[in-house]
């Protein structure tokens, strides 16, 4: 009995000190640390945040390896950073591929070298409401979202296990913690993506690894053209977010090894507002936000991120 209130003693005080610690961090953040010369790849590279992701970690001396299946998109990102005097190298892969993913994995390892920092960024959103979301764009988004971070993350993980050295980003959304209306399908698979990076960190703290981090990003939804359409009640409080200032919050978090990051940060307390209130409260503020019928005058379909 004694050794179990000492050991809640010590959890309370540990408790305490990261706090503590998380308050400080407000004030004075992490030092970034130096990635030049890392191997990063980035799947869904050829677009969006893929393509901002890409160029900002080559200006800071990163050696990029660019995925996507849109090949012409895709050269177009490495002829960019291949501009700015950095090293930038380009495959084309079908990230709903189980197969195809492993076999550009071993050619990636065969003529650029192990990857350091792994980016699932690829995704795809049908938007539509799930009696007419057809099965297989269900299977396809699962397979993008979700099922793609298994197959890229058993590629690349073994070597960073080797040399307790790597970071694994996984780009998910506030959907992944939110569900809304006419998202199902999306909702499903970027809460397998979040649920995915937790239980990677746990299991890598358990194994000891401490050199091997991740990072999750939550985001709102971004101006790529992925959410053509799509509608905020209160744009000061919850913005369409601007995909380069996304792309710097991004680089900066894995820079400093941050672990979950969600813009804005007032999703921050809209999640823990969520988990204390009934039910159908949060249904209630959910309409009142406008975030039930954010979809409503959507016109992308299956859009690459």
């Amino acid at each position: 009995m004694a050794n179990l209130v000492l050991e809640t003693l010590q959890l309370l005080a540990t408790l305490f000190l990261h706090y503590v610690i998380a308050f400080a961090r407000l004030f004075v953040p992490v030092p970034r640390k130096s990635i030049q010369d890392e191997i990063v790849l980035i799947t869904g590279a050829g677009s969006g945040i893929g393509k901002g992701m890409a160029i900002e970690f080559a200006k800071i001396g990163a050696k990029i390896v660019c995925v996507d299946i849109n090949k012409q998109a895709n050269d177009q990102t490495v002829e960019v950073i291949k501009s700015l005097n950095q090293k930038a190298f380009g495959y084309k892969c079908d990230c709903s591929s189980r197969e195809d993913i492993y076999r550009v994995a071993d050619i990636v390892k065969r003529e650029v070298g192990e990857v350091t920092i792994l980016v699932n960024n690829a995704g795809i959103v049908s938007g539509k409401k799930f009696l007419d979301t057809e099965d297989w764009m269900i299977q396809k988004t699962m397979e993008v979202n979700t099922m793609a971070h298994f197959w890229t993350v058993k590629s690349f993980l073994p070597s960073m296990l080797a040399k307790n050295h790597g970071h694994v980003v996984n780009i998910a959304s506030s959907a992944g913690f939110f569900g809304v209306p006419g998202m199902c399908d999306y909702c499903s698979s970027k809460f397998g993506a979040v649920g995915f990076d937790e239980s990677l960190r746990m299991e890598l703290s358990s194994l000891g690894k401490t050199g091997v981090k991740t990072t999750v990003v939550c985001p709102y939804y971004i101006n790529t053209g992925m959410f053509d359409g799509v509608k905020t009640r209160f744009p000061m409080l919850l913005p369409i977010l601007d995909p380069d200032w996304v792309v710097k919050e991004i680089v900066d978090a894995v820079l400093r090894n941050k672990e979950v990051l969600i813009l804005p940060k007032i999703l921050s307390f809209f999640l823990v507002i969520k988990w204390i209130i009934p039910s159908s409260s949060y249904v209630l503020l959910a309409n009142y936000f406008g975030i039930s019928n954010s979809m409503e005058s959507f016109r992308g379909r299956a859009k690459k991120d």
